[in-house]
């Protein structure tokens, strides 16, 4: 895979020594009362006023204005990762037919590529397979991947880490248990292994045990939390600490994680509205990630709406690809809600996640 470049502005060699962050009120301590005491009053005799003579004026020239030099940025790769390991094939368990290609159609529908996808895959092998005289299993594997990989890549599949504007502010949603503290994890130790100074607002305050996770995450990968010192706090009041922090220490992106309840969209949609609008008082948003748990196939899909409904989804990671063979939940996502596919998970391990490579993920579906 090719080298990852991003945009950084250029800092010190100086790193502070990752530390939690705890949110709490400050008192302000009283101004002190200063006391001014009238000087005495000295009258003032005017003298007799001489006139002279008006000088002759030479013109003024203002100096030119001094135009302040512009950020000066950083070109930043950082380390590569693949999860070609990771994808499981469509025919693990099926024999690929090239004598019947309609097989292809139900294999396609089983691993969530969804019916007018399949359709639409189907025909367009059988019809490169006719024009070029393809007709062994090899050459059909690889005309089906590259229909796969044509309709899957994207030119914004990246993630936004290029304007330079720090810090770049990242907002992860997802129900609980697709994988969400772990994607920040991995994400915030691979920025980190990038030289990259990193905070992680822990904003799912409702749940205590989500804080304590995220915090063992922010510890492994480096990254300094912020989090609140009392349960249950207002989520958006961390979020913007985790941002001002951010900005105080000259960071170069925030992770804020955000509860994972989907039972009731309004409240969702409110709660996600009013984090952006704290933190849109400080710095822009660069990207709000899904997370989707692969194995829920077509229920992932529809979480995806849900959430797309109300948190102005950017991108999505898909976790646990590497547990099933349903990968065609890519396509669904991409193709029914026009979001594309950022992310890869492909196991627990710190460095098991990757970014999506359309032709790296057909290959391994097709292999």
């Amino acid at each position: 895979m090719a080298g990852l470049f991003f945009w950084k502005k250029k800092r010190s060699t100086e790193e502070a020594t990752p530390e939690e962050v705890v949110v709490e009120a400050v008192a302000e301590e009283p101004t002190p009362v200063v006391e001014v005491f009238a000087e005495p009053v000295v009258e003032v005799v005017a003298e007799p006023v001489v006139v002279e003579p008006t000088p002759t004026v030479e013109p003024v020239v203002e100096p030119a204005p001094v135009v302040e030099p512009a950020q000066e940025l950083e070109k930043v790769e950082l380390p590569k990762r693949s999860a070609k390991k990771g994808i499981r094939s469509l025919f693990s368990r099926v024999k690929f037919d090239p004598e019947n290609l309609d097989e292809l159609e139900d294999v396609l529908i089983q691993a969530d590529f969804g019916i007018d996808a399949s359709m639409s895959i189907v025909a367009a092998v059988k019809e490169r397979a006719k024009k070029s005289g393809a007709s062994n299993e090899v050459q059909l594997k690889q005309i089906l991947a590259d229909v796969i990989a044509e309709n899957l890549e994207r030119e914004d599949k990246g993630l936004n880490l290029s304007d330079g504007k720090l810090p770049y502010v990242f907002l992860v949603v997802g129900v609980n248990g697709v994988g969400k503290t772990t994607t920040i994890g991995k994400l915030a130790n691979w920025l980190s292994e990038g030289e990259w100074s990193v905070f992680i607002g822990a904003a799912d305050t409702f749940r205590a045990a989500a804080v304590e996770q995220v915090a063992t995450w922010a510890e492994r990968a480096g990254a300094q939390l912020v989090r609140s010192k009392t349960e249950g706090a207002d989520p958006a009041s961390v979020a913007y600490e985790a941002v001002e922090a951010a900005i105080k220490a000259d960071a170069d992106i925030v992770i804020i994680d955000t509860a994972g309840r989907l039972q009731n969209k309004v409240d969702l949609m409110g709660e996600l509205d009013k984090i952006r609008r704290v933190i849109e008082k400080q710095a822009q948003i660069n990207e709000v990630l899904l997370v989707i748990d692969a194995t829920t196939g077509q229920n992932g899909l529809v979480q995806a709406k849900a959430f797309a409904e109300v948190a102005k989804v950017t991108g999505v990671v898909l976790t646990k690809l590497d547990g099933t063979a349903r990968g065609g939940i890519v396509y669904s996502i991409q193709r029914e809600l026009g979001i594309p596919v950022k992310l890869v998970g492909v196991g627990e391990g710190i460095n098991d996640f990757a970014f999506f490579d359309a032709v790296e993920f057909a290959n391994g579906l097709v292999s």
